[in-house]
């Protein structure tokens, strides 16, 4: 299925439809690989016809981006709020509250008209002092004694007023940075108050520790199906080194059973009615004749009967009419009618879900990334019984919904 779709780079729009929204996102990236890998080869075999080129001189002062690698040697991510020096999140949140409430305290400030930096008056250096208070000795022959002292007593008083004059502008300094710090302590202590920004940081925190979950969760389940299937491979090597799997022999007529679960009459006599298949459905019939019937698709595990839950090919709306009846956790695998592939219609306490199951390389697995490998349709339905699809959606297989009306709907995919 996914070999078809990145091949002729387009999906069926009604089959779009039925994906979720991580099966689009990952649909999406896979196509993009599959676009940079091509511009990759034609850029690559533009290259080789072409006449060389003479490559430039790297300069000296020449930059460049390299990405920092990890113990796996592969890109090192950070996960911020994980590590023991990241700040909280309602921390970051309250020093961007309180610098937003400074920068409106100093404002409110500058508006009223007062300068908050307040400059005082600039000192006098201390080399003039002396001569603020005694003038030099070459002037006593032209006065007096006591036009000195009066001279010396004048400038004294001058000196004092200055001192009372910068210390007063010290003075009104300091109010009006009392003034702007507590102005700054009431709008901070107003916005904390707000009953928005409550529920705006109560939002905030809630969806960063949501991110934070599912985050450790999808580790641990990855780290869960690499050991998994790590233990699988170990189990299913041959001794002798690998070696390229051999496709079992047809399997014998299936044994097929009645909605009720009683013997089925034999159908050969019967007279079924089909509508006419389109091209794309006969190939996909082909396709399951020739590629899948040697792979058991569709049978049980230990038996030559077909399973409950396979289907032939159905349309989205019929598998959600089959599951509308079923209790939460019903499932059934049902033929593509768009792709070479199948899809497991879920019935969930949210509605009908849908999963496209990649059929390529002899080999059964979910749409998506790093996910487990099954050899067989009844591999995976097995295996699901116990590990969920999703880690957001804790989807499990419990409740096969098989056919509800005779002849079966697989039957023309077996003739």
């Amino acid at each position: 299925m996914l070999k078809q779709i990145l091949s002729e780079m387009y999906i069926d729009p009604d089959l779009l439809a039925e994906l979720s929204e991580e099966q689009k996102q990952i649909l999406f990236f896979k196509m993009r690989e599959e676009q940079v890998r091509r511009w990759k080869e034609r850029k690559h075999r533009w290259k080789n016809k072409s006449l060389p080129v003479k490559p430039r001189p790297k300069k000296d002062n020449g930059r460049s981006v390299h990405w920092k690698l990890g113990a796996d040697n592969e890109v090192w991510v950070w996960v911020m709020g994980e590590h023991h020096l990241d700040k909280p999140y309602d921390v970051i949140c309250d020093e961007i509250l309180a610098e937003r409430a400074r920068l409106k305290a100093e404002q409110e400030t500058r508006s009223s008209g007062v300068d908050p930096r307040g400059r005082g008056v600039p000192a006098r250096p201390r080399g003039r002092r002396a001569s603020w208070l005694i003038e030099p000795l070459s002037s006593s022959s032209s006065r007096n004694i006591h036009q000195m002292l009066a001279d010396s007593v004048s400038r004294i008083k001058e000196f004092g007023f200055h001192q009372k004059k910068v210390s007063v502008k010290k003075t009104q300094d300091e109010e009006i940075k009392q003034i702007d710090e507590e102005r700054t302590k009431e709008i901070y202590k107003n916005w904390k108050e707000d009953s928005e920004w409550q529920a705006s940081l109560r939002k905030s925190k809630a969806a960063d520790e949501k991110r934070r979950s599912l985050a450790k969760q999808a580790r641990e389940d990855y780290k869960r199906l690499s050991q998994r299937g790590r233990s699988g491979k170990g189990q299913q090597g041959p001794p002798g080194g690998p070696q390229k799997p051999k496709r079992p022999p047809l399997p014998p007529k299936p044994h097929f059973l009645s909605p009720a679960g009683q013997p089925h009459t034999p159908l050969r006599n019967q007279r079924v009615r089909r509508p006419a298949s389109s091209p794309a459905q006969e190939d996909i019939r082909r396709w399951f004749q020739e590629e899948q019937l040697p792979l058991r698709a569709g049978y049980l595990a230990d038996s030559d009967s077909i399973a409950p839950w396979f289907h032939g090919i159905l349309t989205v709306n019929r598998a959600n009419e089959l599951l509308s009846t079923c209790v939460p956790g019903s499932f059934l695998i049902r033929v593509n009618e768009k792709v070479k592939g199948y899809t497991l219609s879920y019935q969930s306490e949210d509605g009908c879900k849908h999963f496209l199951i990649d059929a390529s390389s002899d080999s059964y697995s979910f749409l998506g990334v790093d996910q487990l490998q099954h050899s067989s349709l009844a591999e995976l339905v097995e295996y699901h019984k116990e590990e969920p699809i999703t880690s957001l959606g804790k989807e499990l297989l419990l409740y096969p919904c098989g056919q509800q009306r005779e002849p079966p709907d697989y039957l023309e995919l077996f003739e």
